[in-house]
């Protein structure tokens, strides 16, 4: 198994930071530090991060968490503001968010233990649907709708057609149920901004086939052996 993909089954961090630890030589095996990426693996091996020594979790843990506005989703802030991670009392495992949400975005957030998964999930080729209840200043006409199920041009590149569905407007608000594809940076943010509507209140509803339902806000759930399997089903792994 390659070194950073052991790091993250580990639970140590995601893929692509296992990386950064590798190349910053925070990481050993046999007592030896190790700065090449991709060096293999096998189960006899001592590796050890940080002078401690890692080895495989038996079982690894997956949650939902309806995320509040006003967290971040990382596991540590420098700005020292609250991050996702303190909604998670009671959990023991180490775990992390896969993927973002905005500091003011809400909604359905997937966290876990399983590093090798998360990168699955959060690979660049990786495109699932992603479904969001969005409020926006003002009265959307159908000329900026058709624009945004087209696609419109975000950091200099075209976004991927999107499923838009108005749910209600009024004078002041429209409320739109908007699906996409792919996991660019603030992209509904700024998609709605390309068409002259800045978003008010965004909230994710689904990942794929995982939807938030019912849970309230700050609160978490234990994914179903149903909900993994689908979520394994449909991130890249990649071989070993």
């Amino acid at each position: 198994m390659r070194l950073q993909k052991y790091l993250a089954s580990c639970g140590i961090a995601s893929r692509r930071k296992c990386e950064e630890l590798i190349l910053e030589g925070k990481v050993s095996v046999n007592g030896q530090i190790i700065q090449t990426l991709g060096t293999q693996v096998e189960e006899d091996d001592e590796v050890y991060y940080n002078h401690k020594r890692v080895q495989l979790e038996e079982k690894h843990v997956y949650y939902m968490l309806n995320k509040p506005a006003g967290y971040v989703t990382t596991v540590q802030d420098e700005k020292q503001r609250a991050t996702v991670l303190d909604l998670m009392k009671g959990v023991k495992t180490r775990i992390f968010p896969v993927g973002r949400l905005d500091y003011n975005t809400s909604g359905l957030l997937l966290l876990t233990s399983d590093g090798a998964l998360t990168y699955g999930l959060t690979h660049p080729k990786h495109h699932v649907n992603k479904t969001y209840e969005v409020k926006l200043s003002g009265k959307v006409t159908e000329r900026s709708l058709d624009m945004l199920r087209k696609g419109v041009m975000i950091d200099h590149r075209k976004t991927y057609p999107a499923e838009v569905e108005v749910v209600k407007q009024n004078a002041k608000h429209t409320w739109l149920k908007i699906t996409i594809h792919e996991g660019r940076n603030r992209q509904i943010r700024k998609m709605c901004e390309a068409v002259g509507y800045p978003v008010v209140q965004l909230k994710r509803l689904s990942v794929g086939s995982i939807q938030l339902g019912s849970l309230k806000v700050g609160e978490y759930r234990a994914l179903t052996k149903e909900e993994v399997d689908y979520l394994k089903s449909i991130a890249i792994i990649e071989e070993v």
